[in-house]
C-alpha cells in the first residue's frame, strides 16, 4: 500500500511546503507550518483519486447575449444596502470581516430581523455563541419577535442538512467561518484546509440553490481577514467593518463586489439599542469642529459614489530631538513624508526642526491622493499659527514637482460642501466649470507655492486691517 503523501501548510497564507521549516518562504511568518495530509483540502485533486470520471463537454456561448439584472434581497437598512450595491444578491456569497467586538454580529442580527419581518426566510447559524446569547442580543436590539431561525452548530454537513429541510432560505448567515469544520478534511477547525473546504461547501450551496450566504470572518492583528486569501477570491463580495474603540460610529467598507461598485461605505452609529444609520456622515465627522484653531482643514472626499467631508488636523511643534517625530492617524505615513518634502523643496517651508502630528478627525481613514492639498494646508496653517477660513474646503493631488493636479468628481465634492454651508473652495485648476456660490469663491492654484503664499498673505492682510 502506498504511503500517504504529507505536506506542510502555512496557516497564514495557505502555501504548501514539502518539508517542515520554521519560517514560511511565501509570507515570511514564523511557526505557521502545520502537517496535513493530501487526502482532502489543499493539495488534493483529481490526481489523488484512484479512479477519475471522464469529463463531459460543456456548452460554449458568445459574449453577445441578453443580460439579466442580478435579483436582490433588499434589507431596508439603507446604509447596508448601499454598501452591498443595492441589497443581497440571490445565489451569492458575501464575506464580512472586522475586529472583535466591532459590531458584526449586531449588524447581521438587525439585518436578519429586518429581512424576516419582510417575509423572507432567514437562517442564522452561530459557531461561537449559544442560542441563548443570540436571543439576549435580539432582546436588547428589540427584534426578538421576528421569525429568524437560529442554530448553534459548527459541522458543515449538519448545517447543510438542516437548512435543506423545508423551504429554501433566502439568507443564510454563518458566524463565523473560522469555527466551521467538515468531514472531508482531517485538520482542526480554523486551519487553512478547514476554512477553505467549509467556504467551498457554503459557496457551492449558494450557487446551486439561489440562497444568499453571508460569512463572517475574523481579522488578524494586521487588519486582514484571517485564513487564506483565496477565500476572498472565492466569494462575490468582501466587506470590512471598521471603527475605533474610542468613537461611537462604525464604517462598513466595500473592497470587492462582483455585482456593484467597490469602495462604497455605509456609516452607522453604535448605541445601546444597536447600530443606527447615519444618513449624512459629513455632519457626523464635522460635528465637533473648532473653526478658529490653526492646523485644521476640511477635506472633501469621495467614497465610492458618496461625497464625505472630514476634518484633517495637523500639529507642528518645535522638537528637541535629533530626529523629529512623524505620527499619522488615518492617513498614509509615506504620503505625509512626500508632502513634507515637497513643501521644503519647492515652497521653502522648513520642518526639519519640528515634530509633525497628523490626524483625521473621528477615526476616519483616507486612502485617496486628493487629500494632499488639505494636508499641506493644515501643515502650513499649524506651522505659521494662521487659522484657515472656516467656510473653505480643500481637495487636490500634489505632484513631486509641486504642481497641483486635478482629481475626479470635483462637482460632487463642491455640491456636498455647498449643501453643508461652505462658501469657498481650494481646488486644482482645470477641474471643470464651477457653478453656484461656492464656485465664485474658489481659489485654483497651479502650484503648491501659490497656496502657501496665499496662506502667509492672509496674516499680512489681517495685520493691516488691525492697524
Amino acid at each position: 500500500m502506498a504511503k500517504a503523501r504529507v505536506q506542510f501548510i502555512c496557516q497564514n497564507c495557505g502555501t504548501a511546503h514539502q518539508r517542515w521549516a520554521g519560517k514560511c518562504d511565501s509570507c515570511g511568518e514564523w511557526n505557521t507550518l502545520v502537517e496535513e495530509g493530501t487526502a482532502g483540502g489543499i493539495g488534493s485533486g483529481p490526481g489523488s483519486l484512484k479512479s477519475a470520471r471522464k469529463g463531459r463537454a460543456v456548452t460554449l456561448t458568445s459574449l453577445d447575449g441578453d443580460i439579466e439584472d442580478a435579483p436582490r434581497i433588499v434589507s431596508g437598512i439603507s446604509e447596508l444596502d448601499r454598501a452591498t450595491g443595492g441589497g443581497f444578491v440571490r445565489g451569492s456569497a458575501l464575506l464580512i470581516g472586522g475586529d472583535p467586538g466591532i459590531g458584526k454580529s449586531t449588524l447581521l442580527t438587525q439585518a436578519a430581523a429586518a429581512l424576516a419581518a419582510r417575509g423572507h426566510r432567514v437562517v442564522y447559524v452561530s459557531g461561537e455563541e449559544a442560542v441563548a446569547q443570540i436571543r439576549l442580543r435580539a432582546q436588547r436590539l428589540g427584534v426578538a419577535s421576528t421569525p429568524v431561525e437560529l442554530a448553534a452548530e459548527t459541522n458543515v454537513e449538519d448545517i447543510l442538512a438542516t437548512i435543506a429541510d423545508g423551504k429554501r432560505p433566502d439568507l443564510v448567515i454563518i458566524d463565523s467561518i473560522q469555527t466551521l469544520w467538515t468531514d472531508l478534511a482531517d485538520s482542526a477547525p480554523g486551519t487553512v484546509t478547514q476554512v477553505r473546504a467549509a467556504s467551498q461547501a457554503m459557496i457551492r450551496y449558494a450557487k446551486s440553490t439561489g440562497a444568499a450566504v453571508v460569512l463572517v470572518g475574523h481579522v488578524t492583528k494586521e487588519g486582514q481577514i484571517a485564513g487564506p486569501r483565496v477565500v476572498e477570491h472565492m466569494v462575490d463580495g468582501v466587506l470590512y467593518f471598521e471603527g475605533e474603540g474610542g468613537h461611537h460610529f462604525r464604517i462598513l467598507r466595500t473592497v470587492k463586489n462582483r455585482f456593484g461598485p467597490t469602495d462604497e461605505i455605509g456609516v452607522f452609529e453604535m448605541s445601546d439599542k444597536g447600530l443606527r444609520e447615519v444618513a449624512n456622515p459629513s455632519e457626523l465627522f464635522l460635528g465637533e469642529r473648532h473653526s478658529k484653531a490653526p492646523g485644521a482643514a476640511v477635506f472633501a472626499a469621495i467614497e465610492g459614489t458618496r461625497p464625505v467631508l472630514v476634518e484633517i488636523q495637523a500639529l507642528v511643534a518645535a522638537s528637541s530631538l535629533g530626529t523629529p517625530r512623524r505620527a499619522v492617524v488615518g492617513w498614509d505615513s509615506s504620503r505625509l513624508s512626500m508632502i513634507l518634502a515637497v513643501l521644503e523643496a519647492h515652497c521653502g517651508v522648513r520642518f526639519g526642526q519640528h515634530d509633525v502630528y497628523l490626524n483625521v478627525a473621528g477615526g476616519y481613514r483616507i486612502s485617496e491622493p486628493a487629500a494632499d492639498l488639505a494636508v499641506a494646508s493644515a501643515l502650513v496653517s499649524s506651522l505659521t499659527g494662521i487659522a484657515l477660513p472656516a467656510d473653505c474646503v480643500y481637495f487636490g493631488e500634489i505632484s513631486l514637482s509641486g504642481a497641483v493636479r486635478p482629481v475626479a468628481h470635483a462637482q460632487q465634492r463642491l455640491k456636498e460642501a455647498e449643501k453643508l454651508g461652505f462658501g469657498r473652495a481650494v481646488l486644482p485648476s482645470g477641474s471643470g466649470e464651477l457653478a453656484g456660490g461656492i464656485g465664485a469663491g474658489s481659489f485654483q492654484p497651479t502650484a503648491l507655492a501659490d497656496l502657501v503664499a496665499r496662506i502667509a498673505g492672509s496674516r499680512r492682510s489681517r495685520a493691516e486691517e488691525t492697524d
